[in-house]
């Protein structure tokens, strides 16, 4: 179990290390197709000096030669950033601000909209999935296979536009006006996020993002809790008179989640990527906000920054998950 840790670990830390050098190449390759970052300090309406661009450049290692070499993978400078990285040294922004500052602020935020999401999944997922095997070829089995797929058929982003611009401000008048303004209700339903709440305010959004996820968490569920009922072990817990609920929860759901992990892992990278619609939508100062912002400003500090903690919360997650199977079935061993 060790070793297995430890090789994973270094896979981790390899795949790591290249995800950081294709966004260093991809961003090294638009300075030197000619869009020069430093420009982005000064507004539209302001020509700067070449003597101010070249302090904005000297500052930031953007006057580099490697940077004016069409091709060139500037690896020195992609060794010097990942060094400091590992110091927890960021660097700052293009606003001349510490880009750990940044992180502070958008890493919660998208962990707490993460949660909604992840509880959303698991609890409608698991249980539709496990009524309908257990109710399988029966009206709630179709039931709950239709509704579940006509979620998964809607846009998680048309879901979101729908609650902000239509249900929202209603909502929150009525639980407004029903328990106060500062309820937990009313506040739940502001149609952008809350600094001071930031719990509620992306309660909502988690859930209804994390809904269009159920379909196919209900359906890998069934299908693995089918495979198990078929098993030797539940025909005889059912001989011994063991109850439906326990048997179901302790034993036939546990030996069910080794591909539902799996789903997980899947699961929360995508949604990472999905995130800049979510947070941009609703305001969220959140991970996929900051990229999406610096992007556009070709914030390079930012983005490569945002880069980084994003792929080793995906690394943590597979890490994680890969773990996790031996929890669920002590049969599987790593040697």
């Amino acid at each position: 179990m060790g070793r297995y840790v430890v090789r994973r670990l270094l896979v981790a830390l390899l795949t790591l290390f290249l995800a950081l050098f294709v966004i260093h190449y991809a961003t090294s390759l638009s300075i030197q197709a000619g869009g020069d970052p430093a420009r982005a300090f000064f507004s539209a309406d302001r020509t700067p000096t070449e003597s101010q661009l070249d302090a904005v450049r000297t500052k930031y290692g953007l006057d580099n030669p490697c940077l004016r070499q069409l091709g060139n993978p500037c690896v020195d400078m992609y060794v010097e950033r990942v060094a400091n990285y590992s110091t927890g040294d960021f660097g700052e922004n293009y606003n001349q601000q510490p880009v750990l500052d940044d992180l502070a602020q958008a890493v919660p935020n998208t962990l707490r909209l993460f949660a909604f999401m992840f509880a959303t999944w698991l609890i409608f997922g698991l249980t539709f999935g496990m009524i309908a095997a257990w109710r399988r070829g029966r009206p709630t089995d179709y039931g709950i296979r239709f509704s579940t797929i006509l979620l998964g058929a809607i846009p998680p982003f048309l879901l979101i536009i729908t609650y902000k611009f239509v249900l929202a401000a209603p909502l929150r008048s009525y639980f407004g006006d029903a328990y106060g303004r500062d309820s937990m209700l009313a506040l739940m339903f502001k149609p952008s996020f809350d600094p001071d709440n930031p719990w509620l305010s992306v309660a909502i959004p988690g859930i209804l993002v994390g809904l269009v996820g159920v379909d196919a968490f209900t359906r890998l569920t069934r299908a693995s809790v089918l495979e198990n009922l078929r098993a030797d072990y539940v025909r005889t817990a059912k001989a011994k008179g063991l109850r439906t609920g326990r048997m179901m929860i302790v034993h036939v759901l546990r030996n069910s989640m080794i591909p539902i992990s799996t789903m997980i892992g899947v699961y929360l990278a995508a949604a990472l990527a999905g995130a800049v619609f979510t947070e941009g939508i609703m305001n969220i100062r959140g991970l996929g906000l900051l990229i999406f912002e610096a992007s556009r400003e070709k914030d390079i500090p930012v983005i490569m920054a945002t880069v980084a903690i994003a792929a080793i919360g995906v690394l943590v997650v597979n890490l994680i998950v890969d773990l996790m199977y031996a929890v669920f079935d002590p049969r599987i061993r790593y040697e």
